[in-house]
């Protein structure tokens, strides 16, 4: 039904998401956070993973069930990640995806069907691979 009147639009800011954390895990601060069948958790190397961004906070719901805590997480952001020795992104790859290795750490390839995308490569230096989500 078209609106009668004025009303005050009810909105979310994109940048910032939290999500309910998986059971019997801890996020740290700075973390790459992935959703695992709805629940965040720390990044780690599995395939239909979806990444999410970094953790603002530390989350510890190592002694919860799944939804008992949740994380705050941050997007649309450029965030710097290890970049893997025994796979590492080049500066060829920029602008191409990178896979999730662990909650600190990405990788060029999927290893072999076993990794998940972590984001498009926006620049790789030596400190490591900053990350678009």
């Amino acid at each position: 039904m078209p609106l009668a009147k004025e009303r005050q639009t009810p909105m979310r800011i994109p940048d910032y998401e939290s999500h309910p954390l998986a059971a019997g895990v801890k996020i740290h601060a700075g973390a790459l956070v992935v959703l695992d069948a709805g629940l965040a958790k720390p990044g780690y190397t599995a395939t239909g993973l979806v990444s999410l961004g970094r953790a603002e906070r530390t989350v510890d719901n190592t002694a919860g069930a799944a939804g008992d805590a949740r994380v705050e997480v941050l997007r649309k952001r450029t965030f710097l990640f290890a970049n893997l020795e025994a796979d590492p992104v080049a500066l060829a790859d920029v602008g191409k995806t990178c896979f999730v290795v662990d909650d600190e750490t990405v990788a060029k390839t999927d290893g072999t069907g076993t990794r998940s995308p972590a984001g498009r490569v926006a620049a790789v230096d030596p400190s490591g691979v900053w990350v678009d989500f």
